[in-house]
């Protein structure tokens, strides 16, 4: 099973804790809430010390909804309820940055690649943002349009190429950096957006939302539907590369959907949680995912190569809606429209799966909102 490496309460926090991060070394972790500082804390020893990062923004209601910290660990990041991307320099210790990068909150950011060079924000205005680092305030160098509601989550794939958004639209997308949206796409995103007048929080989405068609000059590779996007800031990541390609994301129906990258197919659904799953984490070889969930667990999942069945042959169901890493042309295969390869889930005994598969260890603690592998860390079975 699962053991607790550290718990502490945290500082200034208002309503809930909404996103954590490690420092690269993984000797500190960091959290946020609604609060004007990013709290900083040591993941080993005996003390209870948290260092406060102030932001010191201009509005008192304020709330930061998700951190990046730069490789080197000197620079903190931060997506904000104003809209904007604060950068935090923690040897000077002081706010060097506050950049205005979206029209409404700013719910998600993340690293693009390994220098921390590129940086991606997105936002309830439903477009992500990719910016160079070392010219923020000079504008982002490309954005990417296409859904037609605020985004919940960014994941980045770490190789400057691929990244994955979540949105209330009840959809997820795999963009291509490279093929960044032109003005017509980002013109009728702003449009789709503006038409929304549902509250993710506490109503159940649009009878249409699962059935809406590309916007103009959407230049997505692939998107995912299936997974309920309700409540909160749900999340969903790519596995990393060298592991399957797959795409885990919590739903809030109590459930995880795995998809195949290549062709936006689900591919399995865990559903061992009794309340929202709403954050999802592999571990750094990608054979463990880890979810957590309001019903106050984190399961973790042992998750298996995809190996090849008797009953996927050529031309095994429709053809998906592009192709992103790990594969080429539609369908799953090197060809057009070959079966695809399907995910085995084992238990950590390996004793079978069940027809519903059981996570492998769980953990349960009040208030589970976040679950992450720290850098360093690896999964225990």
């Amino acid at each position: 099973g699962l053991r607790v490496l550290r718990a502490t309460r945290g500082r200034q926090v208002g309503w809930s804790i909404l996103d954590v991060a490690f420092s690269p070394d993984g000797s500190q972790g960091l959290y946020c809430s609604w609060s004007s500082a990013v709290h900083v804390f040591d993941l080993h020893g005996d003390g209870d010390a948290h260092t406060a990062l102030e932001l010191r923004p201009p509005e008192r209601r304020f709330a930061v909804f998700a951190l990046a910290v730069a490789p080197d660990g000197r620079e903190v990041l931060a997506a904000a309820n104003d809209g904007c991307v604060y950068v935090y320099d923690r040897q000077a210790q002081r706010r060097v940055l506050r950049v205005p990068a979206h029209e409404d909150d700013a719910n998600s950011l993340a690293l693009g690649d390994a220098s921390g060079q590129l940086v991606l924000s997105g936002g309830d205005d439903g477009v992500c943002r990719a910016w160079d680092r070392r010219c923020l305030p000079e504008g982002p160098a490309g954005v990417l349009a296409g859904h037609r509601d605020g985004l919940t989550f960014l994941h980045a794939r770490g190789d400057g190429r691929y990244v994955v958004s979540n949105s209330k639209d009840q959809s997820a997308k795999l963009w291509d950096l490279r093929r960044p949206s032109g003005p017509a796409a980002l013109a009728a995103a702003r449009r789709a957006v503006a038409r929304q007048s549902w509250d993710y929080r506490w109503q159940r989405a649009p009878r249409n939302a699962r059935r809406a068609t590309p916007l103009p000059g959407d230049a997505s590779l692939v998107t995912f539907r299936g997974h309920v996007v309700l409540h909160t800031l749900l999340r969903c990541r790519l596995a990393p590369p060298g592991g399957a390609p797959v795409l885990a994301a919590g739903s809030a129906e109590g459930a995880v959907l795995v998809y195949d990258v290549t062709t936006g197919r689900a591919l399995r659904r865990l559903a061992n949680h009794g309340a929202c799953v709403r954050d999802v984490s592999w571990s750094p070889e990608g054979a463990w995912l880890a979810s957590a969930s309001w019903d106050g667990t984190v399961r973790l999942w042992d998750y298996r190569e995809p190996r090849r069945d008797a009953d996927d042959t050529e031309g095994a169901g429709p053809a998906g809606e592009g192709a992103g890493p790990g594969g080429r042309g539609r369908g799953g295969g090197e060809g057009r429209g070959r079966g695809r390869a399907r995910p085995r889930i084992k238990m950590a005994d390996g004793a079978p799966p069940p027809s519903t598969p059981g996570a492998c260890g769980s953990w349960r603690g009040g208030g589970v909102g976040e679950g992450r592998f720290c850098p360093t860390d690896r999964p225990m079975a």
